[in-house]
């Protein structure tokens, strides 16, 4: 069977989980003896890191460059590299693919990571997704939304769970924890409770600012760190992070209450984090939940959205929005050393069983071959 050759399009200036997604798997497809390529824009954090992970990539200055200046080229450039499948990640993206069908004999892939919230079935989305052969929602949650709003036929839409690397499960020693602490700039502290991911509405970083300060009442050693990025360019919504930082002065936590900036590995820093915190309100799938599963750390997550799914019975949900439900969680965590423990080593189980990258790869692969072999074989496959 011939392999498929991809072009992964994330016309996207951010960098979150949804922009890293085509770079990792790009990159592991691509150290699988596969033919993987890049359209992106120029100068973003994702021309960066394709460049970086090895993919030969097509940039473009902007959109409208891209479609009134470059597309052309674009065309001869996909002809010549003979790509058989083009995988979308964003919406907005879907236009280019649809277009390039129009001159190319490619198959087209779209991952919807974050579930269509809206119904599209206008006369534009419908001739948008005519050119669309596959739609992947990351969760059942996300699958249900788009069964409902995307002008798209149920059989082609399945589930496809994302999938993380899962990391050695030693601990690590004491004195290689102590570095990451200096490396963070961290204070001597007996307990640590930490949130993963892009800050911005939606991530509950205030809310667990606010559950935090009831917690360090009654536990004062207790630090709180914040790991995401903090520019633009890295995703981080400067209103909302000038927010955070206000409610933090008004609660007197500066000292207590820590930001790492963007961390590429995570997981180094998740061996000194105690609990980790994930009151995503409605998250479509949650990239951080699965990679602390991974790490085998007790973790208190949202009860809406991916999360129950995702979970299942391995960590401890509640209302993302309130701040008492979160800190009553965390010290339930912190109170049942035992408990914590448990569901700990139920997650990283579930991780290993349900969510490595592994899995993930093989799954995404046979769709691919399915699509270029011309085997519609897509429905209900969740």
């Amino acid at each position: 069977m011939t392999k498929p050759v991809i072009l992964h399009i994330c016309l996207s200036e951010g960098w979150g989980g949804l922009e890293m997604y085509p770079v990792r798997i790009g990159s592991r497809l691509s150290q699988a003896g596969y033919q993987i390529f890049g359209l992106c824009l120029q100068n973003t954090q994702v021309h960066k890191m394709m460049k970086q992970s090895g993919l030969e990539t097509f940039s473009a200055k902007s959109k409208s460059s891209l479609l009134f200046g470059d597309f052309f080229r674009l065309v001869r450039w996909i002809k010549a590299n003979h790509i058989s499948v083009i995988h979308c990640h964003k919406s907005g993206d879907l236009v280019f693919g649809r277009l390039i069908r129009l001159f190319c004999p490619v198959q087209v892939v779209f991952t919807e990571h974050m579930g269509s919230q809206r119904e599209k079935k206008d006369f534009y989305h419908r001739w948008v997704y005519r050119g669309v052969d596959l739609v992947l929602s990351v969760s059942n949650a996300t699958y249900q939304r788009n069964i409902n709003a995307l002008p798209v036929p149920a059989e082609k839409i399945s589930r496809l769970w994302l999938g993380t690397d899962i990391p050695d499960a030693s601990p690590s020693l004491p004195e290689q924890m102590d570095d990451i602490k200096r490396e963070l700039n961290l204070p001597d502290g007996d307990l640590i409770l930490g949130s993963v991911g892009r800050i911005c509405e939606g991530k509950g970083h205030i809310e667990l600012v606010r559950a935090f300060q009831l917690i360090e009442q009654q536990n004062p050693r207790t630090l709180l760190v914040i790991v995401g990025g903090i520019n633009p360019h890295e995703g981080c919504d400067q209103n909302y992070l000038r927010r955070l930082k206000q409610v933090i002065a008004e609660l007197d936590l500066e000292d207590k209450v820590f930001f790492t900036g963007f961390i590429s590995d995570v997981q180094r820093v998740f061996s000194v984090i105690d609990i980790i915190c994930l009151p995503y309100a409605n998250e479509a799938f949650g990239l951080t939940a699965i990679e602390s599963m991974a790490a085998q750390k007790p973790i208190v997550g949202a009860n809406t959205g991916a999360f129950p799914e995702i979970f299942e019975d391995t960590a401890l949900l509640c209302n993302p929005l309130n701040e008492e439900e979160i800190a009553d969680s965390i010290t339930t965590l912190i109170r049942q050393q035992d408990l914590a423990e448990a569901l700990a080593l139920k997650a990283r189980r579930r991780a290993v069983d349900e969510f490595s990258m592994e899995k993930h790869v093989q799954e995404l692969l046979s769709f691919y071959c399915d699509l270029v072999s011309n085997r519609v074989v897509f429905a209900c496959r969740t």
